[in-house]
């Protein structure tokens, strides 16, 4: 776990969003994907694109500029597209969960249906993920279109292709997010009790601390820069 452990065990990581060439609908940008436990925010930094959004909610895509700010929670499947220079800081919950099994990229149904063959397209390679990106949007596609014409059914099938796939890891998930949002919570109890006895105890006990964004990882968006690792 990082040095600098964001607050209520939140990551933050900068995405400098793929500029890949144009997949089959003529759009640049990253893999179609969602989150199973994980709550996420773009805070756009920089250039300009937009973020594509399916859930049960409905369909939408928003624009995005420097400045902007898009809240989605779990489940909701998100694309990044690439206008040009697109730079996001991504935040999201339950530090760690992502890095280790949380997000579900949007592949076909019958590579979903596989846990081996999901594993094997969504192994990480040694460059820009472009078959994956591909991959991604191709079963996107197929859900997005299927929805807006009526058919639910495509959306209903990959969330529980998703859950099917990461349910192994939720023992190990509770774990993990014990240990992050659990730090930062007994933190806060601490104080508030201290508060609550008019004790100035907690106050000013803990040292300020500096670092930086680290590292440039090819992520399932972009070009990744944490500043937690975990």
């Amino acid at each position: 776990m990082s040095a600098l452990p964001f607050p209520g065990g939140t990551s933050v990581t900068r995405l400098r969003v793929y500029g890949l060439g144009p997949a089959v609908d003529g759009l640049d940008g990253g893999t179609p994907h969602l989150h199973t436990v994980s709550t996420e925010a773009y805070v756009v930094l920089g250039g300009a694109g937009a973020v594509q959004l399916l859930d049960r909610t409905g369909y939408r895509e928003q624009p995005l500029a420097a400045g902007d700010v898009v809240w989605f929670g779990p489940g909701t499947i998100h694309r990044a597209v690439n206008h040009g220079g697109l730079d996001v800081l991504a935040i999201l919950s339950s530090r760690g969960l992502p890095e280790h099994g949380d997000a579900v990229m949007t592949f076909p149904d019958a590579v979903l249906a596989d846990p081996a063959v999901y594993a094997a397209a969504a192994a990480r390679g040694d460059g820009p993920p472009l078959r994956r990106r591909d991959l991604g949007v191709e079963g996107f596609l197929t859900v997005r279109e299927a929805f807006l014409a009526g058919d639910r059914a495509p959306l209903e099938r990959l969330l529980d292709r998703a859950a099917a796939l990461v349910h192994p890891l939720a023992e190990g998930f509770a774990e993990r997010r014990a240990a992050s949002v659990g730090a930062d919570d007994a933190l806060g109890s601490a104080a508030l009790l201290a508060l609550a006895a008019a004790s100035t105890d907690r106050l000013g006990a803990l040292a300020p601390q500096v670092s930086r964004l680290e590292g440039s990882a090819y992520g399932m968006c972009g070009v990744l820069q944490r500043l937690d690792a975990d």
